[in-house]
């Protein structure tokens, strides 16, 4: 089944690139385009019964790169260097994305390469201006996961207010998912990817209104490794509106496992802000913030019991996001996170600088 569904799929694209391939180049000088992001935490946790641990971290350093041939031809990427540097297992070193794009129209266009599955809010779009903690919501880390990458292929487009993204892309290592971080650890990244079994991704999403996005999206990966098979599927909604000083996010997802003890995940967060600068200031962002978080690696488990309560956490959070010029923000945050087995805390204060360009 899934061979003739990458047949059908590959098929529509050939047809389609076949049909509006027809271009006029005869004003149009081919360009480069440079970019990136990069952001600075100071991360102090305190869990019960423990002394704080401190942490000064360059977090993150990426690069963009694009070249576009014509109006319709261009090659887009990212290199990414977490953690300063790269030495005997210490920091990463990731192609995040590098991918052909070709753009008929806003209706129509396609990737392939190293590409992004469209997956929640932050996979795709997760430079530090454009959320609102120091760091990512855990939410984004624990269940999508961000920054979820791989080899493959992609259609888009926009039409009357609405957008859309349909993947083929390399799946995910079974053997590799844990109860602790559920299919993170599964990621392949592109290296000398399994190709056996396909990730189909779908999203769609309604932008009409200014400053709102919402939208869904749908996962299925017969996931495999050397030992294990586990077929999987991940639905997720998501919502965001910035307009009017009003900053709120929503996103919910729950992933479904067949064939293993572990029958689902399931997570949500929701942000609320205000920039509380429109009253005395039109050139800049003071936006105090609040979030709740509850997820769960493993939501629901063959034979229940405390499984189901282990990898259960809630967190609050309150913070601040200053940004002088849209491109820069320096940001603070304080959040207690609650184990729903153990009953115990962890006390987050994190501090943060970022840029995108």
């Amino acid at each position: 089944m899934q061979k003739i569904y990458t047949a059908i799929f590959i098929t529509i694209l050939l047809i389609i690139t076949s049909t509006v391939i027809a271009q006029d180049e005869d004003f149009f000088e081919p360009k480069s385009s440079i970019g990136g992001y990069g952001e600075l935490h100071y991360n102090n946790e305190k869990a019960d019964g423990k002394e704080a641990k401190k942490v000064l971290d360059f977090h993150r350093f990426v690069l963009f790169f694009g070249y576009a041939w014509n109006e319709q031809w261009s090659l887009k990427s990212e290199v990414e260097l977490e953690h300063n540097f790269v030495k005997d297992g210490q920091g990463e070193l990731e192609l995040e994305q590098a991918y052909i794009n070709y753009h008929h129209a806003d209706w129509f266009g396609f990737q392939a390469g190293v590409i992004l599955p469209s997956v929640g809010l932050l996979n795709e779009y997760h430079e530090p201006p454009l959320f609102l903690s120091v760091e990512r919501p855990e939410y984004s880390k624990n269940i999508i996961p961000t920054t979820w990458f791989g080899n493959g292929v992609a259609l888009y487009g926009s039409h009357e207010g609405f957008e859309y993204k349909l993947s083929v892309m390399e799946g995910l290592n079974s053997d590799n998912f844990k109860n602790s971080s559920g299919i993170r650890s599964g990621r392949q990244k592109g290296y000398k990817a399994d190709a056996e079994n396909f990730l189909y991704n779908g999203r769609i999403d309604y932008t009409g209104l200014p400053g709102l996005r919402a939208g869904v999206s749908f996962t299925y990966n017969k996931a495999n490794g050397d030992s294990t098979e586990v077929p999987l599927t991940l639905i997720e909604f998501h919502a965001k509106y910035t307009a009017n000083n009003i900053h709120a996010v929503f996103e919910y997802g729950n992933i479904s496992y067949s064939d293993q003890p572990v029958e689902s995940s399931m997570g949500y967060y929701f942000d609320l802000g205000y920039n509380v600068a429109s009253f005395f200031c039109d050139k800049m962002e003071v936006i105090p913030f609040f979030r709740w978080t509850d997820y769960n690696t493993v939501s629901s488990f063959e034979g229940g019991g405390d499984a189901e309560k282990k990898y259960h956490n809630k967190k609050w959070m309150v913070g601040l996001s200053v940004k002088p010029i849209p491109q820069v923000v320096f940001k603070l945050d304080y959040g207690v996170r609650e184990n729903q087995l153990t009953n115990s805390e962890v006390k987050l204060f994190n501090l943060g600088a970022g840029y995108m360009f």
